[in-house]
C-alpha cells in the first residue's frame, strides 16, 4: 500500500478536456467522496468550489491512511488551489505528503504557458516550462481521450497516460441511478473514473497490491 498513487487522488492526467465545457460548478459547490478499501474506511476526497469575481477557484483536500491499531502503515495527504477564468487555468498550488515525502507545487500562467517550480518524488526541486491546456490530474474537469499526457498535480511535471472511452453506465449515486460516462485512464496507475450526465465526477476505482480502491459520493 506505500506506494499506492492517488494524485489528487491522486491519483488526481491536452488540449481542452472534454467534460469542461459541460460541468460548471457552482460557488459554494462541493463534489465529496468517502473513500474505501474494500469494505473499510480510508479517508476523504473533497473539492469545494468558490467565485472571487470572474474568477473559479478550486480547492481540493485528500486525506488518506491505512491503520491497524495505533501503527499508521500507509498516510497520504494532498492540499491544492487552482485559479480558473473560463477554460484558461490562471494559477496552481499544491502540497502533498506522500511516501514519507513533503511534495510542494507552485504554477503561473504566462501567456499560454506555465512556469512552474515543482519536485521529484525524491524531494528534487524542478523548474520547467509547460503548455498552460495540459489537463491537471485533479480529475473534476476530465479528459479529453486523445490526451497522450497531462500534469501531474503532485510533482508539478508531465505524466505520460493513455485513456480509453469505456462507454455510458448505469451507476448509483448517493441513492440514485444515473446515466455515467466512463474512462480508463493508465498512467502510473490505472483508474477508472465515471461523470455523470452534466460531466460532473461522480466515481472512481482502482487496484492497488492486490486492494479494491472505491471512491463513493455522499452530501458535503
Amino acid at each position: 500500500m506505500k506506494r499506492l498513487m492517488i494524485s489528487a487522488a491522486m491519483l488526481p492526467f491536452l488540449a481542452a478536456p472534454a467534460l469542461s465545457a459541460d460541468y460548471a460548478p457552482r460557488a459554494g459547490s462541493v463534489i465529496a467522496f468517502d473513500v474505501m478499501r474494500g469494505d473499510s474506511p480510508m479517508g476523504t476526497h473533497t473539492i469545494t468550489f468558490e467565485r472571487e469575481g470572474e474568477r473559479l477557484v478550486a480547492t481540493t483536500d485528500v486525506d488518506l491512511r491505512v491503520s491497524f491499531g495505533p501503527v499508521t502503515f500507509f498516510r497520504y495527504a494532498h492540499e491544492a488551489r487552482e485559479v480558473w477564468i473560463g477554460d484558461r487555468l490562471v494559477s496552481f498550488r499544491s502540497e502533498t505528503f506522500k511516501d514519507g515525502n513533503d511534495l510542494d507545487v507552485e504554477a503561473e500562467r504566462t501567456g499560454d504557458q506555465l512556469a512552474i517550480d515543482g519536485m521529484t518524488y525524491d524531494e528534487e526541486p524542478v523548474s520547467l516550462t509547460l503548455p498552460a491546456t495540459l489537463a491537471l490530474s485533479s480529475h473534476w474537469r476530465g479528459y479529453d481521450p486523445s490526451a497522450d499526457v497531462i500534469f501531474n498535480t503532485e510533482t508539478g511535471q508531465e505524466m505520460e497516460v493513455e485513456i480509453e472511452e469505456l462507454g455510458t453506465e448505469t451507476v448509483t449515486v448517493m441513492g440514485r441511478e444515473i446515466e455515467a460516462r466512463r474512462i480508463r485512464m493508465a498512467g502510473s496507475l490505472t483508474v477508472d473514473l465515471w461523470y455523470g450526465p452534466d460531466g460532473e465526477w461522480v466515481r472512481c476505482a482502482f487496484e492497488a497490491r492486490g486492494e479494491t480502491i472505491t471512491y463513493v459520493r455522499r452530501d458535503a
